[in-house]
């Protein structure tokens, strides 16, 4: 465990993002019945969704996602320096969390707020997360990534991405929420605006909805430096960076860096943990 790492109810915490009193805070937060959040795993295309319920909002205006920044749009409900910009939000109010569905506030389980799940293929989710982390040193670590892999599996990054997937995914037949692949919007980046629109009570015109499909697209985005930052505090000094946030906006990145005994093994503790659930809720066997 490295410095800036913390335990909170058994999940390891970035002290960079997080403090004890954010996650308590986002765990006693009063969820409204118009708030709209969006939920995924670190790195399983949070930001994709963000951009893209931001264009929906806006009727596929493209200024406001070029003007204002994504962590602005859609705070963080558990970090540290965004909880402020999430309470002065005026309604409907639009956030994100990574959190697990146990530490999540108990007030939305007797809401109407609308849940937006985000998964991904976990083996892209280990490999997008591992660069992040290795070329801004967020965990202040130098990890092999054979040893990053390991720590994955065991749920030492971020948490388990399993029990995190299992606990929400038990909420999928409920009202109100809408669960979304990564490899969904890279097949069909159209229908998923669509289907989202659907889920939000939103109406786009063709031509509203062609602005919003084209600033969705991965170069637009890339481009885009409201959209492509990750805000980071310095625990050490204080001082504010903005972290790029996109990397390659593609599907089956992990065959490039997995051996064939790291897919094995994955696979091995994959079919162990998620085998009680129907295969066909996670597209990436036949996409990716």
């Amino acid at each position: 465990m490295t410095d800036n790492i913390f335990l909170f109810e058994g999940i390891r915490m970035v002290s960079d993002f997080h403090s004890v009193e954010s996650l308590s805070f986002a765990q006693n937060f009063l969820v409204k019945d118009d708030d709209v959040i969006i939920v995924s795993f670190p790195r399983s295309g949070t930001h994709w969704m963000i951009e893209m319920v931001s264009l929906i909002v806006s009727k596929g205006d493209p200024t406001w996602v070029q003007t204002v920044k994504n962590f602005v749009r859609c705070p963080g409900l558990e970090s540290k320096d965004e909880q402020k910009l999430l309470l002065d939000q005026a309604g409907p109010r639009l956030m994100l969390t990574h959190l697990p569905i146990q530490l999540f506030p108990k007030s939305y389980f007797t809401s109407s707020a609308k849940v937006i799940y985000v998964i991904r293929n976990p083996r892209d989710v280990v490999i997008s997360s591992y660069h992040i982390i290795n070329d801004f040193n967020l965990l202040n670590n130098q990890e092999t990534f054979d040893e990053y892999l390991h720590a994955f599996i065991q749920g030492d990054v971020f948490g388990s991405w399993f029990d995190h997937t299992l606990g929400w995914l038990t909420r999928r037949d409920t009202e109100n929420f809408l669960l979304m692949s990564y490899e969904e919007l890279q097949r069909d980046l159209r229908g998923s605006t669509q289907k989202v629109c659907q889920f939000l009570g939103k109406y786009l015109t063709p031509e509203q909805l062609d602005s919003a499909v084209q600033n969705l697209s991965f170069s637009v985005m890339n481009e885009n430096s409201m959209s492509n930052s990750l805000m980071r505090r310095n625990p050490k000094d204080g001082t504010v960076s903005n972290i790029p946030l996109l990397r390659k906006g593609i599907c089956g990145d992990w065959k490039n860096l997995f051996t064939v005994a790291q897919s094995e093994a994955f696979d091995r503790v994959y079919q162990e943990k998620m085998s009680g659930l129907d295969p066909g809720l996670f597209p990436w066997s036949a996409q990716c």
